[in-house]
């Protein structure tokens, strides 16, 4: 106990040392010490921290193990501290690396082919032009149908007066559209096919509405309430398929690694997908919320649509094309 007691009383003068370069690494910054100092402060850190546990495990003088304690969590703090945001590194992350990601994923390309497909499709058959009177009927129901034209009669106010259903209905097409984005990403753990049918038959159900829309009363209305919002919307809902789809597809081709191993590794490289879903996401909330149920000319709404699409094509396809000779080689074999 004594030769412990004397132990410590020897090492005083190191617990000053390391309190003095805690009270100018806090004054000065950690940037500005150099590299043998901040080896120095690491040193007399892991040392304090022996002390502490001497100190706690031979039950010393309760004063003793309290100075110890705030010095280890004080230098702690010190060393361990959050580093100063680095936006040149994240501004090379999310406008060089992640584009290019996404435009080289062949799940965000099969994704992409199959909901705009679908949706296409269904708006063909709903339309005046379809081959199969009814289809919209058949495909969604009448009733559901009778709602949405009820719902959309006054869904904007085209007269310049604001109708009452505008934060319901911006709430309830935020509500169900993320539920579909998430649903999608959810089932592509069914190997990936769960959450390819979710967004097919997702896409080919919005489709046949944007269709059935066309040729009723509510046309002008629903278009105005959808226009300005869509492109965010429905990009988020193909990408959160195709994140889905990359979690699904690590089950059945796991490369040499066990299942869990493959899942880790493909949801690491389904981050930047759900990353950029979640900012689409968040954009189409704001514009559905305030610009889509707003009396403002359509003219407007559609101009809001048009540079949303050109955001779109600018980020995945014109910042996501890498030059032939830069070294992607990081990223290729995040896109299988």
């Amino acid at each position: 106990m004594m030769k412990v007691a004397e132990l410590l009383e020897s090492r005083q003068r190191n617990w000053h040392e390391l309190e003095q370069m805690c009270r100018d690494m806090q004054r000065r910054g950690r940037r500005r010490a150099s590299a043998a100092r901040v080896a120095r402060f690491a040193a007399l850190y892991r040392a304090a921290c022996a002390d502490l546990a001497l100190a706690d495990s031979y039950q010393l003088p309760a004063r003793t193990v309290l100075y110890l304690h705030q010095l280890v969590a004080q230098a702690h703090n010190q060393l361990y501290r959050s580093r100063l945001f680095n936006f040149r590194m994240w501004g090379r992350e999310l406008f060089v690396h992640v584009p290019r990601q996404l435009f080289r994923d062949n799940a965000v390309r099969v994704a992409f082919l199959l909901f705009w497909g679908a949706f296409i499709a269904g708006m063909f058959l709903a339309s005046e032009a379809s081959p199969i009177p009814g289809f919209s009927e058949a495909f969604i129901g009448k009733e559901q149908l009778r709602w949405m034209e009820e719902m959309h009669a006054n869904s904007v106010g085209g007269s310049g007066k604001a109708s009452g259903l505008e934060s319901g209905m911006a709430g309830f097409y935020i509500l169900h559209n993320t539920s579909i984005g998430l649903r999608c990403f959810a089932g592509g753990l069914l190997f990936g096919v769960g959450g390819l049918f979710t967004m097919v038959f997702n896409a080919a159900y919005i489709g046949t509405v944007f269709g059935h829309m066309t040729r009723v009363s509510a046309a002008e209305n629903f278009f105005q309430f959808v226009t300005a919002h869509g492109p965010f919307e429905l990009t988020a809902i193909m990408l959160s398929a195709a994140a889905g789809m990359r979690l699904g597809f690590a089950l059945v081709d796991t490369g040499g690694l066990t299942r869990v191993a493959s899942l880790r590794r493909a949801a690491r490289r389904a981050m930047p997908t759900m990353g950029a879903v979640m900012v689409l996401f968040a954009m189409a909330a704001l514009i559905e919320g305030f610009v889509s149920p707003s009396a403002l000319p359509y003219a407007l709404k559609a101009t809001i649509a048009f540079v949303s699409c050109g955001l779109l094509l600018f980020y995945f396809v014109l910042l996501g094309y890498p030059p032939p000779e830069e070294d992607t080689d990081d990223f290729a074999d995040a896109v299988g």
